[in-house]
This record gives C-alpha cells, sequence and structure tokens, in this order.
C-alpha cells in the first residue's frame, strides 16, 4: 500500500542517518540475515493505495550490511493526518502461526499516526534526506495522489538491536493503513531470521 511503501523508504533513509554513527549492540546478537522476502497487496487492486512492484536484494540481506531497493507505488487518493497503521506479526512455531505481541513498539502494534512518526524521523521544514531528495519522494505528509518511483537504490544497514522475538524463524506481517476508520491500503511482507548467534528461541 502507498503509505506503508512510503514509510519503508523512510525508514530506509533513517538507517542511512543511523549507520553515520555507532550503535551498539550486544555481543550475543552479532549479525541478523533476512531472507527469503515476499509481499503482495492484501486487496485485488480496489483499494486506493498499493504497491505495484518492489524489489529487494540481495538474498539474504545481512544486517549489518547493504540492500538494495527498487519501488513503485501508487494512492488514488491524498493522504494526510491522521494516518493510522496497523501492524499483525506472527511467527511460525511448530507448524502453527502465533502472534506476536507489541512490546517496545515492535511486534503487532498499532500506529495512531504515521505522519507523526515520519515528522519524528525528520523535521518538517527541512530537505528529505539522501535519494528522496534526489528522486522528489516526499518524507513528510500531505502526500498527494499519484504514483512514486524509488529507482534501484543501496542503502546501508547499520548494526541494529533486534527485540527478541526476532529470534530464528519464519515470520509474515500485515500492515493496514486506514484514514478516519476507512481503509486507504494493506500489504503483506513475509521473510525468515537466521542470526550468527542467538540465546531465543
Amino acid at each position: 500500500m502507498a503509505k506503508l511503501a512510503s514509510c519503508v523508504l523512510v525508514v530506509l533513509a533513517a538507517l542511512g542517518h543511523l549507520s553515520e554513527g555507532i550503535i551498539i549492540i550486544p555481543w550475543w546478537r552479532l549479525a541478523t540475515d533476512v531472507k527469503s522476502i515476499t509481499w503482495e497487496n492484501c486487496d485485488s487492486g480496489d483499494l486506493p493505495g498499493t504497491i505495484k512492484s518492489l524489489s529487494i536484494s540481495p538474498d539474504p540481506v545481512s544486517m549489518p550490511g547493504d540492500v538494495t531497493v527498487s519501488l513503485v507505488l501508487n494512492t488514488d487518493v491524498s493522504l494526510s493526518s491522521p494516518l493510522q497503521i496497523k501492524i499483525t506479526a506472527e511467527k511460525e512455531l511448530l507448524g502453527e502461526w502465533l502472534t506476536v505481541p507489541c512490546v517496545d513498539k515492535f511486534g503487532s502494534c498499532t500506529y495512531t499516526d504515521i505522519c507523526e512518526l515520519l515528522d519524528s524521523f525528520f523535521k518538517p521544514g527541512q530537505q528529505c534526506p539522501g535519494p528522496l531528495a534526489t528522486y522528489g519522494l516526499p518524507c513528510h505528509c500531505p502526500f498527494k495522489a499519484g504514483s512514486y518511483a524509488l529507482p534501484t537504490t543501496t542503502f546501508k544497514i547499520p548494526n541494529l538491536s533486534l527485540p527478541s522475538w526476532m529470534a530464528d524463524g519464519s515470520y509474515r506481517v500485515t500492515g493496514v493503513l486506514t484514514h478516519n476508520n476507512k481503509e486507504i491500503g494493506c500489504a503483506k511482507f513475509t521473510f525468515s531470521l537466521s542470526s550468527a548467534s542467538s540465546w531465543w528461541w
């Protein structure tokens, strides 16, 4: 969906900024590989916000490491505050999909206004960073109706301290975007995690 994909762009840009600093992670969680990433729009194209294409490489994506992304998204309506996104995260365990609770803003969480979240990444009035500015992509609300495209771009992912529930295994994540209780878009992602060292289940 359009706004979720926009958030992907902003998060990637934010990771680029984080990589300029030093981020300390626990010594027992040295590296993580994200493998077999797939995505799809939840609906049949009836919602106004859709991801037209999304490519992520290499496979696996290593953290820390480089990730190359290309993205095309579309929204038939303008998007303004408040934009709520509900994330449902599930982990496969013994053949069953278990819902992951919301812990420290990770997991199955509801974010009441993504516009405020974007403003916390990048102060209003300042130029959007890196490739977002290069390709004329916005990083603040409102988002005008239309298509947005990020050509093939490489970002550096820094060392990230992941929450304990993100242990090795298979995951699926669904994001639903709403505005004033009206569904704008929905996207599903699946992936698996494999860490170099992990003490978690």
